[in-house]
């Protein structure tokens, strides 16, 4: 009986049990809930950003503006705000032009982001890269308010005990980009909808150091929703199979995943012109980097290492993310808005 339990208890070990799963990003999230002017004139009040992932950019923009101007250098992952790039011999102003993502209602899963692309008809291989407005942060703190003011959030236990608002709020709901405390990635599942284009769909994520990483997931070569799912041919279900390094604990960081986006690839020999497809979410399943574990004594509390080094972090992907979106509002503000010539409400005006 004693031999029987043992053996029990060792089958028990071997099985693992450390993994864990999370949706990386869910874009029936994404939906503009929130109206938020872009310009003084502008008398518009349909939706056109996402509450939670709203960011300010102001205060990179340099002591060049007026106050009036940064209020309006704000931005979000709302679905119409993501980026169609093309590969650069497709870029011609026509496929730019009619290359974009729009939210699209689904009976069966809501509103999902929809993405049109269009390729070149000439045979020559092409890809198009669906990306977010800016580079997903993960360490972002502040609190946005339901007329969208953003103010810093209470930071007083610390940077690390304070949830960024695009990682998920917990009890499995779905984040907004980011999963923390992530070890070896075990699948990666994508909900995409085909129409029988023979495309290759690849999804980028971006690890804590910065590194991407291309995951070629499928072809879209059927009818309707189906699950794309990368599984990774390195991962050990043997623990005993594995390479078992020990390592710091403390001051380390807590590895983590950003969405960088999806890649798209076109053929030479497959048919060109536009391209529609339509995507749910991304989901992982991955092994927990850190154990939650009962320590004796509050490290940072005393120390104050890591808080420090993440909030120069933040400041970083801060200042990358808004230079960028300063340089798209000026852009804007220059962009003409008479309507064309001939057109029939032009008389009216």
């Amino acid at each position: 009986m004693k031999k029987m339990l043992i053996l029990v208890v060792i089958a028990m070990i071997a099985v693992p049990v450390f993994a864990e799963e999370g949706i990386l990003i869910d874009f029936s999230l994404l939906t503009a809930d929130i109206n938020v002017s872009t310009s003084e004139n502008d008398e518009d009040d349909t939706p056109n950003q996402n509450r939670q992932t709203l960011m300010d950019f102001s205060h990179v923009a340099g002591g060049s503006f007026t106050p009036q101007q940064k209020k309006f250098m704000v931005t979000s992952l709302a679905i119409r705000n993501w980026e169609v790039i093309l590969a650069s011999s497709s870029r011609t102003v026509q496929n730019m032009s009619l290359s974009f993502t729009r939210e699209a209602a689904s009976r069966e899963h809501g509103t999902v982001m929809g993405v049109r692309v269009r390729f070149p008809t000439e045979p020559y291989n092409s890809w198009a890269l669906i990306k977010p407005p800016f580079d997903i942060p993960a360490y972002e703190n502040s609190e946005v308010g339901d007329d969208g003011t953003i103010t810093p959030a209470d930071e007083s236990d610390g940077i690390t005990n304070v949830k960024s608002r695009f990682e998920s709020p917990g009890d499995g709901e779905p984040a907004f980009g980011v999963i923390k405390n992530v070890g070896v990635i075990r699948e990666v599942k994508v909900r995409a909808y085909g129409l029988n284009f023979p495309h290759g769909l690849s999804t980028i994520l971006v690890d804590g150091m910065g590194n991407e990483r291309s995951i070629f997931m499928g072809y879209l070569n059927y009818d309707g929703w189906g699950e794309l799912i990368w599984r990774n041919p390195a991962y050990m279900t043997e623990v005993r199979n594995r390479d078992i390094r020990l390592v710091p604990l403390y001051p380390f960081n807590t590895p983590f995943i950003k969405f960088g986006g999806f890649l798209i690839q076109r053929d030479a020999a497959r048919p060109g012109g536009d391209f529609v497809t339509y995507f749910k979410d991304v989901a992982l399943i991955y092994d927990l980097a850190v154990l939650d574990t009962e320590r004796d004594i509050n490290d940072e509390a005393i120390w104050n290492i890591i808080q420090t080094r993440e909030e120069a972090r933040k400041t970083w992907e801060m200042e990358r993310f808004g230079q960028g979106q300063v340089l798209r509002y000026l852009e804007q503000q220059r962009q003409a808005t008479e309507l064309p010539f001939g057109h029939p409400d032009r008389e009216q005006q």
